[in-house]
């Protein structure tokens, strides 16, 4: 079985995309990101999946249906800890091969997360999408691998090649996949906009 997940935070004013808030005013970040969940929900809703959903501070009844998504808490501790966690979680619940993904890339499509499922398939260990920014927007694999959420630089510009390097040190068989970018930024959120209108 294949399984997708998706991290995201709770829309609410002053809590989601706070750099991008910076520049833009709280009201128009938070639009902005609601913009980035529809996309998101769309794209989820197109892959051939069982489809997780950790919410970080709470579980909402919204938009994303439960007829669709199954919901759940992110776990505590850093980043690493709470995707580590989820992993293990869907594990435990019978996937055979599980993504996630975030809830900001500015150009992901449900193609891209189908190669990714495909990719594994056909026998890879492991599956990345880098990010612009040097992180990631998309890991992927087939059995959990712990050390990939181990002794890494979260949110920085060195996470994609700390985790590339300790893929090679294991000897795991990936794919690299296109590099997309993130919407944190008010240039990323005009790029992001521009795109959606040609």
């Amino acid at each position: 079985m294949n399984t997708l997940i998706i991290f995201l935070k709770n829309p609410e004013k002053g809590k989601a995309k706070t750099r991008l808030a910076a520049t833009i005013g709280e009201e128009a970040a938070l639009l902005a990101y609601k913009e980035l969940l529809a996309q998101t929900r769309s794209i989820a809703s197109a892959v051939e999946a069982e489809r997780w959903l950790f919410y970080k501070d709470e579980i909402w009844e919204d938009e994303w249906s439960t007829e669709y998504f199954r919901k759940a808490l992110q776990s505590n501790g850093d980043l690493g800890i709470k995707m580590q966690t989820a992993f293990q979680e869907v594990f435990a619940n019978g996937a055979k091969r599980a993504l996630i993904i975030g809830s900001d890339c500015g150009n992901l499509d449900a193609e891209l997360v189908e190669q990714a499922f495909q990719e594994l398939e056909t026998g890879q260990d492991i599956v990345v999408g880098p990010a612009e920014d040097g992180g990631y927007y998309l890991l992927g694999m087939n059995k959990l691998y712990t050390y990939l959420f181990e002794n890494k630089s979260w949110s920085t510009a060195q996470l994609f090649s700390e985790t590339f390097r300790d893929i090679n040190l294991h000897g795991q068989t990936f794919t690299i996949l296109p590099e997309r970018y993130d919407v944190d930024t008010e240039a990323e959120w005009e790029r992001y906009k521009s795109s959606k209108n040609q």
